[in-house]
């Protein structure tokens, strides 16, 4: 489809919700219910990040509507599966908005975001938690856009601190070919050229692709001390098994959005000593009061939901949107605006002992970062 045709569907749907946004909106609320609309990968290889997210933000809302909700309002997430693929993510959209959903929630990836950034920008919806850390989500900043996760630069400035603190500089970097690999891959040179550094090489994979031969035989002759992953669980753990087949010796190094348990069961026992950035507090160690609250949840009715990073960012994301849906109930009628001033309001404060932030010009509620490592039998080690 040409750009202008894109454009023409963009505001003309633009148009429709925005005429129909107050009495859809306004009957919403009078039925007590809150609706929130996600387009998310739930088939294909990047499947478990869109249904573990899913299911920990579910996990959230259904204890809280148990308990009555927030003002009397329920809230509930419509879906939609857009097996990660930017074209059905934009139609997902463009009905999600249609059906007037009152905020875009948790959707997964960079290049289907991206893909909805303009219909929601034109149709002034609120879009939340995006499962991405891309700079081109967060500049140039637009209002209508809120993250809890830091960014891949942050994950990438940590990945290479590390990497160069320990002696490693030949870094190499396998990325997906689009806007998601792309945004990593400016994460790891940016980090790189501050250190005087630059990649010792690059390589591809395809969105939805395993096909890693090509990338293989282009970077494991450079031999690097450590490959920098950005790609999606499958495609990363058949990187992962034919480097080392073809003799690589070196560390592989993913960012969060790999999805780290998807990744372990991928790899079981050749996923030993493969590390992963998190955005999120370790969901196995309920030492922290996020991670109580989130395995006591689970213990009290969550019998669908593994904890791990994927099911515990839903749930956390949720956690957060409801903090600024209270705000903007406090002040009366809910609406996109109020709601927007809620998470403003919030300033800098702790929640379940996760630090966030938020203000009028700043939507990047964090810049937590840490490391964990696949042990080989299943589990993470932070």
């Amino acid at each position: 489809m040409n750009q202008t045709a894109i454009g023409r569907r963009q505001f003309s749907v633009g148009l429709g919700a925005a005429a129909l946004g107050g009495f859809n909106l306004a009957r919403a609320q009078g039925e007590g219910r809150i609706v929130l609309g996600q387009s998310a990968a739930f088939t294909g290889p990047a499947a478990q990040l869109g249904i573990q997210f899913n299911l920990g933000a579910k996990l959230f809302f259904d204890r809280l509507n148990a308990q009555g909700g927030v003002g009397r309002r329920t809230v509930e997430i419509r879906t939609m599966d857009d097996g990660y693929e930017p074209d059905r993510c934009a139609e997902n959209t463009r009905k999600l908005i249609a059906e007037d959903v009152f905020a875009l929630f948790g959707y997964i990836g960079t290049p289907t975001s991206l893909a909805a950034l303009p219909i929601f920008t034109q149709a002034k919806v609120p879009f939340f938690g995006p499962f991405t850390g891309a700079e081109a989500l967060r500049q140039p900043f637009n209002r209508l856009i809120f993250h809890v996760r830091a960014s891949y630069y942050d994950e990438t400035a940590l990945i290479v601190r590390q990497l160069t603190n320990l002696g490693l500089k030949k870094i190499a970097v396998f990325y997906q070919n689009d806007a998601y690999g792309k945004a990593g891959l400016d994460g790891v040179t940016k980090a790189l050229a501050e250190l005087k550094l630059a990649p010792v090489a690059t390589a591809t994979v395809e969105r939805n692709s395993t096909d890693v031969k090509a990338a293989v035989d282009k970077l494991v002759p450079a031999m690097p001390d450590a490959v920098v992953q950005i790609s999606a669980y499958s495609a990363s753990a058949a990187f992962v098994r034919a480097a080392r087949k073809a003799g690589f010796g070196g560390t592989f190094y993913n960012v969060s959005f790999v999805g780290t348990q998807a990744l372990a069961d991928e790899l079981g026992k050749d996923g030993a000593g493969v590390v992963v950035s998190q955005v999120v507090p370790s969901p196995y160690q309920p030492s922290r009061p996020i991670t109580r609250e989130f395995l006591e949840a689970i213990k009290k009715g969550g019998d669908k939901v593994q904890a791990n990073y994927s099911s515990l960012e839903g749930y956390l994301a949720a956690r957060v949107f409801t903090e600024g849906l209270r705000q903007a109930l406090s002040g009366g009628k809910l609406s996109h605006d109020s709601f927007i001033a809620g998470l403003e309001s919030l300033g800098s404060q702790v929640i379940s002992g996760f630090p966030v932030s938020f203000s009028s010009s700043d939507h990047s509620a964090s810049n937590f970062v840490e490391m964990s490592m696949l042990t080989g039998d299943g589990r993470v080690r932070t």
